[in-house]
């Protein structure tokens, strides 16, 4: 029986492999997203060079002609799942990829994928398997792979991450995430998560249950609109949520020479990520929180009201993220110095105090709140003499006068 707290990727209800498309053809089907995102004013300014986006994924397949030379392979924290001798299908963990930083192909790489960072560079670190590996049951049941995606995210900060990406999902958070979350933002390190893709189902208290790591703070929680830039019928909607991008009809790279189709908060998630490294492109020492200032502020498409939790404030648009993180520049929201918090300890420091038990005692309670209603009378009393004596004093001036 899987764990509650496994790891999925969060991929919509459908996932079409399209490998008759030619590699030519694609660009035309990116035209929405790449109008969405306004794409081509952004690339003017950064097209993410110098900048390492982790893909805590499947793993991707590094020679994949959209993405050969920008794919460092890194840890797979899934080894033992899988049977010895069984190769990755790095399906999922490409596709993101590709979406991310893909650069094309052919003359001046006008053929194929083009992601929203096409200059930057991808860290695959493998933290999931595909549902069709036959080690899939295995890693979503046994403990030993409970903290898989606590440390991929310790691991690629270590390595030099500048944004990481993760395109999945569980129902159950654990302690050793959120350390190395707040670990990973106190690096200054930009993490961005898929919100979830069971905004389906019957919900019950009027929004779609949390997904995490999405709804850990400092995480950039992603939802995915549909062709209208309306949520995804899909699309989890919760406070959680901060940003939105496409998640419908989303072209990308499969291993092989591949090309997909599909839809999910995955592919909205893998979006934001693009967005993301195309500021720490542009502005390298911008804090995570002023990053996620720069992607809401500069979103378009707002709510009525300016938020709502399907779409969060709005869908992300990278030429006026990276406008609004011009004025963020220069700014920091990070505590420094010998009273800076520890990000691998707990708020309290880890060490919580005696709770202090106070007892009502109901005696004294109510001796008080008859001596407060004596206090009441008594001065209504006094107010009374006061008027009666004033009124006599009144009538006596009145008859000498007469």
């Amino acid at each position: 029986m899987l764990r509650r707290g496994a790891v999925v990727a969060a991929l919509g209800p459908v996932l079409l492999a399209t490998p008759t498309v030619r590699a030519d053809d694609v660009r035309g089907g990116q035209r929405a997203v790449i109008e969405t995102l306004d794409l081509a004013k952004a690339w003017r300014t950064t097209k993410g060079a110098g900048v390492l986006v982790a893909v805590l994924d499947s793993g991707v397949d590094r020679r994949h002609r959209d993405l050969a030379g920008s794919v460092r392979m890194g840890k797979d924290f899934t080894e033992g799942a899988n049977p010895r001798g069984v190769t990755p299908r790095r399906l999922h963990g490409t596709y993101m990829a590709s979406l991310i930083a893909g650069h094309g192909h052919g003359p001046k790489g006008k053929r194929g994928i083009i992601g929203v960072a096409p200059e930057a560079d991808v860290l695959s670190v493998r933290v999931i398997l595909e549902d069709e590996e036959p080690g899939f049951r295995e890693f979503n049941s046994a403990e030993r792979f409970e903290n898989v995606v606590a440390r991929g995210i310790r691991y690629a900060v270590d390595e030099g991450a500048d944004v990481i990406n993760m395109s999945i999902s569980k129902e159950l958070a654990t302690r050793q995430e959120r350390a190395a979350i707040r670990y990973a933002i106190s690096r200054g390190v930009v993490l961005v998560a898929a919100a979830g893709n069971h905004g389906e189902r019957k919900i019950d208290g009027g929004f779609a249950p949390y997904s995490y790591p999405a709804a850990f703070p400092g995480v950039v929680s992603v939802g995915a609109t549909d062709r209208r830039l309306r949520r995804a019928a899909f699309s989890n909607w919760n406070s959680s949520v901060l940003v939105s991008a496409p998640g419908v009809d989303i072209m990308g790279a499969g291993p092989g020479d591949q090309y997909w189709v599909g839809r999910g908060t995955s592919q909205a998630t893998a979006l934001v990520s693009g967005v993301a490294a195309l500021i720490k492109a542009k502005y390298p020492d911008m804090s995570p929180p002023l990053v996620a200032r720069a992607l809401s502020t500069g979103a378009t498409d707002r709510p009525p009201g300016g938020y709502d939790t399907a779409t969060g404030f709005g869908v992300v648009n990278a030429a006026r993220a990276l406008t609004e993180a011009a004025k963020l520049a220069g700014h920091t929201e990070a505590a420094k110095g010998a009273d800076a918090h520890d990000p691998a300890m707990p708020l309290a420091g880890g060490v919580a105090g005696p709770v202090k038990v106070i007892t009502r005692d109901q005696r004294q309670v109510t001796l008080y709140s008859a001596v407060a209603a004596a206090a009441g009378a008594g001065a209504l009393a006094s107010l009374a003499v006061i008027f009666v004596l004033v009124r006599r004093v009144r009538r006596a001036q009145s008859s000498q006068e007469a």
